[in-house]
C-alpha cells in the first residue's frame, strides 16, 4: 500500500528513527483490559525513547490504536475511529496511524484493506517493533504489516511511560493455557510464558525506586504462574517476596482463575501486610451446566468455597468478578443459578457482559444462540441485583476509618463538590473533602478519613473537622511533584488530573461494570 509523506527536512532517505521523530508528537489510544493498558505504557515508552513527545491534547503526528478483540463491537469501534482520522490525515500527509493489539493480531491484512490510510499494523507478540515500523513506513512510503506468531520480546523488558507515577503494572506472564470456549485471547496472545521471579522483583523494585508505592501484578491467569518452571506455589512465593520490598505499600493482582486458585495464595494474601484485601475472581456463570459448556474447569460450589476461605482469613476483603449473560444454551434455570451465586457471593463490584459471538471461538458455533431481547432482559435483572448488593456492601463501610491513596482522577462532580478522589486499601473508590485549614494532598499521598456516605459505586468522606482528617505525604507524592516539574507544570497539591501523558485509556483501570 503506497502512502505519501513529505521529504525529510535534511534530505536524507535513510534518516534514523530517532532523528526522524524529533519534535513529532504521539498519542496512544487504548481499548481493552489491564494487559493492554500495560502494553500501551510500553508503546509510549518506546516512542519517547525514539524521540517522540506526547501530543498533550493537540492533534498528534502519530496516533497508535492498541486494540481489543474480546467484545463484538471491537472492530466497529476501531474502524469508526480510523474513519474519523482519515480526513485529518489527508490534510496532514506527514501524519502516521498505527494499529496494534489483539484485533490487529486477529484481522491482520483486513485492517489495511478496510483502512488503507493506516501506516503500520503489528500484533501482540511484537509490540517492540512499533518505532521501526513507523520509520520503515515513512522511509519506504508504504504501509508496514508485521504479525509474529510467538512472543518476540517480553513486554516488560521494553521502555515504559507510566500513566501514573504513584502506581504501576508488572507483567508476570503473558498468554493463557486455558481453552474457555468464549475467549479468543489464547489464540491471540499464545500459550502462557512466565517470567523468572528475579526479573519480576527487579522491575517492582525499579518502580518503587522511581516513586511508586503500589503495583499490580498482571497475567491472563496469575495463579498458574510457575507452570513453565514447575513450581506450583510460585505465585504465593512471589506475593510474599513483594512483601519484603521496602517502600512498596500496596500489592494487587489480576486475574486469577478459580480452578487454579489454591490455599497457599490465600495464606500469602492474609499474611503479607502490603498485599491488599481485595480479590478479583471471575465467576462467568453460576450454572454448572453453562460452566461446562464454557470449559471452565470449576463448579459453583468450588467458587463459593474459595470466597468462604478468603473471607475467613480476610473478613473485610472486597471481592469483584466477571459475569457473562446469555451464553449459548443458557436457560432461565441456568440464569437463575447465576443470580443465586451472585446473591451468595456479595460482590463489591462486578464486570457484567452480554455474551458476544466472536468468530474464531468454539462458542460462536454452538447451537441455541440466544435472542438479543432475552439476553438484554436477563442482563438488566443481573445488574439490578448487583447494584443492590453493591449498595448494601458499601453501606457497611459507613463510620469506618479508611486509608485512601489519592489519585490524579477526580469524580464528575468534583468542581461542584470540591472533593478529591482515591482508592481505599480494598480498592473501593472514595471521594473526600479536605477540611478548611488542613493541608491538601498530592496524587500519591495517603489520607485517612471516616466514611460518611455510601452509594453503589463509590463512598464519600466529608470530615467535619481537621481532627477527622489525616494526611501522610508519601514518596509517591514527591514523585508526582517531580513529574510535574519535569513536564514544566508547577506542582499543584490537590489539583487532580493536572498531568497528561501520551497514553489515552479507552476504559477505566477498574470500572464498576460495563453495559
Amino acid at each position: 500500500m503506497s502512502l505519501t509523506y513529505p521529504s525529510p527536512a535534511n534530505g536524507s532517505e535513510n534518516e534514523p528513527a530517532g532523528d526522524a521523530a524529533v519534535h513529532r508528537t504521539y498519542q496512544v489510544r487504548t481499548f481493552g483490559c489491564q494487559m493492554n493498558v500495560h502494553d500501551s505504557e510500553r508503546m509510549a515508552g518506546m516512542l519517547e525513547a525514539a524521540g517522540y513527545v506526547p501530543a498533550d491534547g493537540a492533534q498528534a503526528d502519530v496516533v497508535v490504536f492498541n486494540t481489543c478483540a474480546v467484545r463484538e463491537n471491537a472492530d466497529n469501534k476501531l474502524y469508526g475511529n480510523l474513519g474519523q482520522l482519515a480526513p485529518i490525515k489527508a490534510a496532514n500527509p506527514g501524519m502516521q496511524i498505527a494499529v496494534g493489539g489483539c484485533l490487529a493480531q486477529k484481522d491482520r491484512e483486513t485492517i489495511l484493506k478496510k483502512a488503507p490510510w493506516v501506516d503500520a499494523v503489528f500484533g501482540t507478540h511484537n509490540v517492540g517493533a512499533l518505532p521501526a515500523l513507523l520509520d520503515r513506513a515513512r522511509h519506504n512510503n508504504e504501509a508496514q504489516l508485521e504479525i509474529l506468531e510467538s512472543l518476540d520480546v517480553f513486554p516488560s523488558t521494553l521502555p515504559t511511560k507510566r500513566d501514573a507515577v504513584y502506581s504501576g503494572w508488572v507483567s508476570i506472564s503473558v498468554g493463557c493455557n486455558n481453552t474457555c470456549t468464549f475467549c479468543i485471547v489464547p489464540a491471540l496472545r499464545g500459550k502462557e510464558k512466565d517470567r523468572r521471579p528475579g526479573e519480576i522483583l527487579a522491575e517492582v523494585q525499579a518502580l518503587v525506586d522511581d516513586g511508586a508505592i503500589e503495583v499490580t501484578l498482571l497475567g491472563q491467569n496469575v495463579n498458574s504462574y510457575g507452570v513453565e518452571f514447575g513450581d506450583r506455589q510460585a505465585f504465593s512465593k512471589l506475593l510474599r517476596a513483594c512483601g519484603e520490598i521496602p517502600g512498596l505499600e500496596r500489592v494487587r493482582f489480576t486475574s486469577p482463575h478459580p480452578a487454579a486458585f489454591t490455599d497457599d495464595v490465600i495464606d500469602a494474601m492474609a499474611e503479607t501486610p502490603n498485599v491488599m484485601p481485595q480479590l478479583h475472581m471471575p465467576l462467568q456463570s453460576g450454572s454448572d451446566k453453562v460452566l461446562r459448556d464454557m470449559k471452565r474447569s470449576y463448579r459453583s460450589a468450588k467458587f463459593l468455597g474459595i470466597l468462604d476461605k478468603v473471607r475467613a482469613k480476610m473478613p473485610h476483603a472486597a471481592i469483584s468478578t466477571d459475569i457473562i449473560v446469555g451464553f449459548p444454551g443458557e436457560t432461565e434455570e441456568d440464569f437463575q443459578a447465576t443470580l443465586d451465586v451472585v446473591e451468595k457471593s456479595r460482590f463489591a463490584t462486578a464486570f457484567t457482559f452480554q455474551y458476544s459471538k466472536r468468530p474464531g471461538t468454539p462458542a460462536a458455533d454452538l447451537p441455541d444462540q440466544l435472542p438479543k431481547t432475552v439476553v438484554q432482559e436477563r442482563f438488566e435483572r443481573l445488574t439490578a441485583l448487583q447494584d443492590r448488593i453493591a449498595a448494601e456492601e458499601n453501606a457497611k463501610q459507613l463510620g469506618r476509618r479508611v486509608e485512601v491513596m489519592v489519585t490524579a482522577q477526580s469524580g464528575r462532580k468534583s468542581e461542584e463538590t470540591h472533593r478529591l478522589s482515591g482508592r481505599s486499601q480494598d480498592q473501593r473508590l472514595v471521594h473526600f473533602t479536605v477540611p478548611q485549614g488542613a493541608p491538601a494532598p498530592r496524587p500519591g499521598d495517603v489520607v485517612t478519613v471516616t466514611i460518611t456516605e455510601a452509594a453503589a459505586f463509590h463512598l464519600i468522606a466529608d470530615p467535619a473537622t481537621a481532627a477527622d482528617y489525616s494526611l501522610r505525604r508519601s514518596r509517591a507524592g514527591d514523585a508526582w511533584d517531580r513529574a510535574q516539574a519535569d513536564s514544566c507544570g508547577a506542582p499543584a497539591p490537590g489539583a487532580a488530573g493536572a498531568a497528561r501523558t501520551g497514553v489515552s485509556l479507552g476504559m477505566p483501570s477498574l470500572p464498576v461494570r460495563s453495559r
